[in-house]
């Protein structure tokens, strides 16, 4: 066993109200290297941390999952379903547990290099009970990959101290396993059978809490990875909750990665840090059951598709407060790596609410802006239950000044009545503005072989659209160049794909490529979109008379296609000066072929790999000497098309 010493951090910090907000850190994973274990499948990494004491008042405790290249083994590439487990409370002698606190979803990491990392977010509150004095925290990392890759694995608890909102009275293991789905001779529902509990005394509020994802191929529907199916929960009978068991994954925010990280998954994404399903229910009398009922199915072939399910109840005393209101996030304007898809933005910051109070919250009055600007107002009607939260966008544009920015927001005055503690009705975030571009510049946009999946447009901070390449006139492997006057003003400019395969994604080479550069009127590119983007991908920018280009920071772009090849591929290299390039193609991290190009002036560059084994190699492209791209392709002979 391994066992770690954990990192405890404790700062005070002021919020605007005047209040004194206590957080402190738990780190029982920090840096650790991890690694598969190819003869189990499965590789455990305990760790101990000191958690509060039992009397310390808990407000809220968030779990962060940090994922990264590691220092001595290259990064892992395979998206494998880890588990982050309580083992035991109270020391090593303690009381054991089996409590999954989050489930991990690893990223395609081939393509990502040294320095890499990247944090993902889990509200773990109502584990509060246990992650009291010393716990034993297991990551468990599953699959059966070379143990010469791997992550580095930091698991931080952010505890916020200060009064609760909610007594948690009981806590209970529900549901843990990997469940047989459509095996004519185990039938999930002999396997899935209801679970029955007591009525915790003083009990007002009871909250199943459950974590799901489906794995396995089989046929016909490609459950359980690849199937849609619905899942409902009772409570004596009773349906509670009616889901649709599907995740689309084009808008990851992690991205692009390195596999097939676009394609819609059962309740889960690569690259990703599941939030659990909550299920608030107030039962009277002193017992109930809950059972789980999922939508019909046999297979009939490679029957091997599982259900994962784990879930714990937590009984809770009644609300404390009638009138609560949390600033759960900022979602834009933020720099969080999570936040990327939105961010940065020109206008309509968006933030998220939650209700902690009693009382269905009707009203609230948000008070926004970026520090040293005038304050603006908002007020917010709806309707929102306990413990539910809403996304709000804040109009108006957000305003910037200098090199550093944050914004902030303040809630205040729920349902027209005084907030039972203010230290969480306020929170900043830090932004980068958005990026500066000229008043005259040129748009070249180059379609793939199915453009009708794609529009690109520009609206300006009236939201007043400015310029529109629509998808229904736009051409099959067609590069258009347009000049565009932009009168000084604030922009966005979106390149949307409803397939959500973007411009460019390697398992479908036939739809082949294409890409996205702004360019000043000289010639000089000043940005460019990744063509591997899902969804698509969103540029905020300012435009000014004065614009003069960052001759210190040079652009490039690189795209390799296919990248599914079975004897060539080619290498289009956009740079905007002479530079000596190299690239090199490895297999599990030797160098097996070097192309050396002094002063290079980027093109289009041919490659021809028939000579080599198959399998699968990375490409790297260095610069100077910098290492500027990185890529993974399959070689595989029987592909020829």
């Amino acid at each position: 066993m391994r066992s770690i010493l954990s990192l405890l951090a404790i700062c005070i910090s002021i919020n605007l109200t005047g209040q004194a907000v206590k957080t402190s850190h738990v780190i029982p994973h920090n840096r650790t290297t991890i690694t598969t274990d190819p003869s189990r499948g499965s590789n455990p990494y305990p760790a101990w941390g000191v958690f509060p004491k039992e009397g310390a008042s808990i407000r809220k405790i968030m779990m962060h999952v940090t994922l990264g290249s590691p220092d001595s083994l290259p990064t892992a590439h395979w998206d494998y379903r880890d588990h982050i487990n309580i083992l035991r409370k109270g020391g090593s002698r303690g009381e054991k547990m089996n409590y999954e606190l989050g489930r991990m979803l690893t990223p395609y990491g081939s393509i990502f290099s040294k320095g890499w990392e990247f944090t993902w977010s889990v509200d773990v509150t109502d584990f509060s009970l246990i992650l009291r004095d010393s716990v034993e925290i297991e990551y468990v990392h599953t699959g059966y990959e070379p143990t010469t890759v791997g992550w580095a694995l930091t698991i931080d608890f952010e505890i916020t101290y200060g009064p609760q909102h909610i007594i948690p009275l009981s806590i209970a293991p529900m549901w843990r396993g990997s469940f047989n789905y459509g095996n004519p001779e185990k039938p999930i529902e002999k396997e899935l059978t209801p679970m029955s509990y007591s009525v915790t005394e003083g009990s007002k509020l009871n909250r199943l809490r459950i974590q799901h994802t489906g794995h396995g191929m089989d046929r016909p529907r490609g459950c359980s990875e690849f199937c849609s199916r619905w899942r409902k929960v009772l409570l004596d009978g009773k349906v509670v909750q009616e889901k649709d068991l599907w995740k689309q994954c084009g808008d990851n925010p992690l991205y692009p990665q390195g596999g097939t990280w676009i394609f819609d998954r059962a309740l889960w994404c690569p690259g990703d840090l599941q939030q659990p399903d909550i299920i608030d229910v107030k039962p009277g009398g002193t017992t109930h059951t809950f059972s789980i009922e999922m939508e019909p199915y046999t297979a009939t072939e490679n029957i091997q598709a599982k259900e994962d399910i784990s879930a714990c109840l937590i009984q809770y005393s009644a609300p404390i407060n009638k009138y609560d209101v949390a600033v759960e996030s900022i979602i834009v304007p933020n720099n969080r790596p999570l936040y990327l898809r939105s961010n940065p933005k020109a206008v309509d910051a968006k933030i998220v609410i939650r209700n902690l109070g009693s009382e269905n919250l009707k009203s609230l009055t948000i008070s926004y802006g970026t520090d040293g600007f005038d304050r603006r107002k908002y007020v917010w009607k709806g309707e929102l239950g306990y413990n539910a939260a809403k996304e709000i966008t804040l109009p108006g544009t957000i305003e910037y000044s200098g090199a550093e920015h944050t914004f902030t927001v303040e809630c205040s005055r729920p349902n027209g009545k005084k907030d039972a503690w203010k230290s969480d009705n306020v929170l900043s975030s830090t932004f980068d503005a958005p990026k500066d571009l000229p008043e005259d510049l040129v748009v070249q946009f180059k379609t793939n072989k199915n453009p009708t999946d794609n529009d690109l447009f520009i609206i300006n901070s009236k939201s007043d659209t400015v310029y529109w390449r629509k998808a229904e006139t736009l051409l099959p492997d067609t590069v258009y160049s347009d000049t565009l006057h932009l009168a000084k003003d604030l922009y966005e400019m979106y390149l949307a794909d409803t397939a959500g395969n973007g411009l460019e994604f390697w398992f479908m080479r036939n739809q082949g490529y294409g890409y996205v550069r702004i360019y000043d009127i000289d010639g000089k590119s000043i940005h460019k979109f990744q063509s591997d983007c899902g969804d698509g991908e969103m540029l905020a920018f300012a435009t000014s008379h004065g614009f003069s280009p960052d001759s210190d920071h040079p652009l490039y772009d690189f795209i390799l296609f296919p990248k599914i090849i079975s004897d060539t591929f080619s290498l289009d290299v956009y740079t905007e000066k002479s530079e000596d390039m190299e690239v090199v193609l490895l297999k599990e991290g030797t160098p097996v072929e070097k192309h050396v190009y002094p002063k290079s002036k980027g093109g289009n560059f041919k490659y021809d790999i028939s000579h080599l084994e198959d399998g699968r190699y990375i490409v790297e492209v260095m610069m100077n000497g910098d290492r500027k791209f990185k890529t993974r392709i399959n070689k595989n002979r029987k592909w020829n098309y």
